[in-house]
């Protein structure tokens, strides 16, 4: 019995500190809809993160989150205006702030970024520890 559940799904979204915690519940949603509620938490930590820096450092708040079923894992990229690159820097442990993408690099299997036409994509992959039959 084969399934039609998109294994891509997009959401258009203005990042904002508010809007995180309803952008997470999306994101578990999602995951708990492809079989991949072990990614849930970090998954949810990750994409907190990027849409973070789009609100932080981007001229505009207006921003692209992919989410998409990989054979093994999940793949999420937050697309933006910002042509600025994230910076991974050696956290600070006793600032309130900056450890953000210390957290995602060291949470994500992969990550990277890429320059757009319009500014610029973040994204990484987590994959499952679960082997397909």
């Amino acid at each position: 019995m084969a399934e039609n559940i998109s294994q891509r799904y997009e959401l258009r979204l203005r990042a904002h500190p508010q809007t995180l915690a309803d952008v997470r519940r999306a994101v578990a949603a999602r995951l708990r809809l492809w079989g991949r509620e072990e990614l849930i938490s970090a998954a949810g930590m990750c994409v907190t993160e990027l849409l973070s820096n789009v609100h932080k450092h981007a001229a505009s708040p207006e921003c692209v989150l992919v989410l998409e079923n990989l054979s093994n894992g999940v793949r999420a990229a937050v697309s933006d205006t910002e042509s600025a690159l994230p910076v991974v820097k050696e956290p600070d442990f006793l600032s309130e702030s900056g450890r953000g993408m210390f957290l995602l690099s060291k949470t994500a299997d992969e990550w990277g970024t890429d320059l757009t036409p319009t500014g610029k994509t973040v994204w990484f992959t987590l994959r499952s520890e679960a082997v397909e039959p």
